[in-house]
Order: structure tokens, then sequence, then C-alpha cells
């Protein structure tokens, strides 16, 4: 391009329209006034350092073209108060000056100036140093649309984060009222529960139920996966193990006069195996550790699917573990299930538990494992029983793990204590 149709050619992007320039020379200030009139731009003019931030507070230029040397208020003065306005957008400003020495040129940057030219002006460098603001200013505006467009992003995010927050805690008071009986007393006995999920909900579920008379149902679950998905398995499993509707409880049977008989433990899971197995779309399944007790007797009937062993302590202070193994419920259709007999004496203690006990990670890096778990059963049966005894083994649990604020897995828990009372 000609050095002709070079000032004659439009500003690049129009984002800057309006050029406040400041001198305490008025043939200067014309001038320089004339030549950027002719390129289009707005001008306002300034004798002195205080009228131009006047001028800058009622009509906020987008660039300042400002002399260095001035009486009174000087032009880097100016610039610092310049830069101290609280202004929407940024103003552009460029300093006017002689001084050419690397100190100087330092001193009004630090001050806030975006460039420098020396006098007399050149008016192909005015236009260039122009052309420069105009390329910066124009990014440095679409930076700020882009992020007032994140911003209201971000607002519309944090409100859907509240709302589903507020869902969440929702489910969670939801899935804490599965478990709406933590401790019972059952003629001599005392049953316990413990339940802690990892997030807001979880998927474990501990529960009991009682047909009557001195038996009683005791499950643990623990669905896979974690989260929302999990949480409606582990209420619809709720629904099939009900303690309120025991019409609709697969482990009871109904018998004449509005009484229930209690399946066997086996045919308990291969039921519940089979309404799993049949949901379409439902890719979860469940691991289920489930006694039916005797309470009168002593005499125990346990499933194991999939689930942790059950640990009984014993009162004289021995550890028995019972299970071993067996399908998680709804892995795969047509399942059978063995189930184990046990007997309990006065003053024992049997756990039902997930694995979020024994696969903490401790702070050494390993895992509690069994033999960290009866450890800690021991301790806390040492110095405490029913749900205090429950919730001393979690606090015991969560002081030695690695990342004690967070549990890495849902911690849930159902404890019998026979013939304690």
């Amino acid at each position: 391009m000609h050095a002709e149709e070079f000032l004659k050619s439009p500003v690049l992007t129009g984002s800057i329209r309006r050029v406040l320039v400041v001198d305490d020379s008025q043939l200067q200030l014309k001038i320089v006034g004339l030549v950027l009139a002719r390129w289009g731009f707005e001008v306002l003019t300034a004798t002195s350092g205080p009228e131009a931030l006047r001028i800058c507070a009622e009509t906020p230029p987008d660039l300042v073209l400002s002399d260095w040397m001035m009486p009174g208020m000087d032009g880097l003065e100016l610039c610092r108060r310049f830069r101290a306005l609280d202004r929407e957008t940024y103003g552009y400003f460029i300093l006017l000056t002689s001084k050419s020495e690397k100190g100087d040129v330092a001193q009004g940057l630090d001050a806030g100036a975006d460039d420098f030219l020396t006098k007399p002006v050149d008016n192909h460098e005015l236009r260039a140093r122009i052309n420069a603001g105009e390329r910066l200013l124009a990014m440095q505006r679409e930076l700020s649309v882009k992020n007032q467009h994140l911003s209201v992003a971000l607002e519309e995010l944090r409100e859907i984060h509240k709302a589903i927050d507020n869902d969440l805690r929702q489910a969670r008071t939801i899935q804490q009222s599965l478990v709406p009986e933590r401790v019972a007393e059952i003629g001599t006995s005392r049953v316990s529960l413990l339940l802690h999920p990892c997030s807001h909900v979880g998927g474990d579920l501990v529960g009991m139920f009682r047909p009557g008379g001195d038996r009683l149902g005791l499950y643990s679950i623990d669905v896979s996966g974690h989260g929302i998905t999990s949480a409606m398995v582990t209420a619809r499993v709720a629904g099939y193990l009900s303690s309120t509707f025991p019409e609709q409880n697969l482990a009871l049977r109904a018998m004449p006069g509005n009484r229930f008989a209690m399946r066997e433990p086996a045919e308990t899971a291969r039921l519940l195996n089979q309404r799993l197995a049949a949901d379409p779309g439902v890719e979860e399944y469940l691991t289920l550790a489930y006694v039916a007790a005797d309470l009168r007797t002593g005499h125990m009937r346990l499933v194991q699917a999939g689930h942790s062993p059950a640990l009984l302590l014993r009162a004289d202070g021995q550890i028995e573990w019972i299970g071993d193994g067996g399908l998680p419920i709804g892995l795969v259709e047509d399942v059978s299930y063995d189930q184990h007999r046990f007997r309990m004496a006065s003053g024992d203690m049997l756990l039902l538990y997930s694995d979020g006990f024994t696969e903490a990670v401790m702070k050494d890096g390993t895992m509690l494992g069994e033999d960290g778990l009866a450890r800690l059963f021991r301790e806390s049966a040492a110095n405490g029983s029913g749900p205090d005894l429950m919730e001393d083994m979690f606090w015991r649990l969560t002081s030695e793990m690695e990342n004690s604020d967070k549990l890495g897995d849902d911690v849930s828990a159902a404890l019998l204590e026979f013939d304690v009372l």
C-alpha cells in the first residue's frame, strides 16, 4: 500500500473511535487533531492533565495520545491516574515524548503506557501505532465479550449445579429413609445398622425386617458402581425386602391368618436374582449377605451372594468367617445359591459389612483387609455396644485411612448382638 493510500485507509476494526489528545501546545493539538479527524476519529482535546481526567470520566476515550512533558501534571502522572479510573473497557495510552533512553521507556511502561511516539510526530508512524492499538483493543474486547458469555454460561451452570445438588440432597434424605430404624431391641438381642455413603447417595444398603415372634431378617447389600444409578437400584431392592409391607417382601411367604413365614435364604437370593436379571436396561448387579435368624434358639441361616463373608465374634473373643462366595445378584439368570447354617450363643456378635471397610486404603498404602477389620471389631466391641460400637468402628476406620476426609467407597454394616440384654 502506498503512503497516501495508507493514510487515507479506514481504521482496522473500529475498536478505536474516540481519541483524546493532551498537550499544553495549542498548535500541536490542532495539527494532531486535524490528522485524526481526517482519518475518521472523534477527537477530544485537553491542554492539561486535570482537564484530560475530567474528560475521561465524562466521555471515556478509546485512546489517549498525551505529551509527556507538560506543566503541573505530566503525561506520566496522567497515565497513572488514567489507569486508576473505573472503566468498563480497556483504554489505549500512547505517550508523545522526545525521551528515548531505556530507563525513560521503562518508566513509562511501568506507569501503564501501551506505546510511545517520538516528537515531532510522523503521520505514518502515528497511524501504524494506532493500528497496533486497534488490534490489541479488538482482541481485548473480543475476549471481554467471550468472558461475558462465559460468565453467563457459568452462572447457568451454577444454577444447574445448585438444582442438581438440591436433588441429590433430597435423594440422600430419601435413601436414608430406606433405613428408618438404625437400632432395634428384639427380646434379649439387639440389631444396629451403619450407613455412610461416599457421596450424596450411594449403592450400599443395610436393613432388617421382623415377620413376628423371635424371627429376624438381616441383610447387607452393595450395588455395583456409585451415585444415582446405584442408589436407584438400592431403592428398588429395599422394596423387595420391605419391613413395612411384608406382602411385597421376597424373603417372606404369606400364610393363612395374615401371618408370614420366612423363606430359606437361598430361595430368597434366587428370587431376588430372578427379579433383577429380568429387569430390562438394568446393568447393575449387587452383592448380598442375608441372614434369617431365630433369636429364640440362636439358629442362623446365611446366604452369601458375592458379598464379603460374615464376621462372627464369639463371646470368648474367637473370630469365625462365614461364607465362601457365590455369584452376585442380577449378574446372570437361573442361579442357585448355597446357604450356611450356624448357631450363635449368648454374647456372640455377628457383623455383615460392605467392602468399603476391607478395601479402605490405610496410611501405609495397604488395604484394611479382613484381619484389620477383625482387629477394629474387637477393639470397638471392648469399648461399647450397639450403635456406639458401630460408630466407634467407623471412627477407627477413618482415623487410620490415607484420606480421612473422603471415603473412597460406601461404608455400611449390620450388627446382631445375640442374647446380650
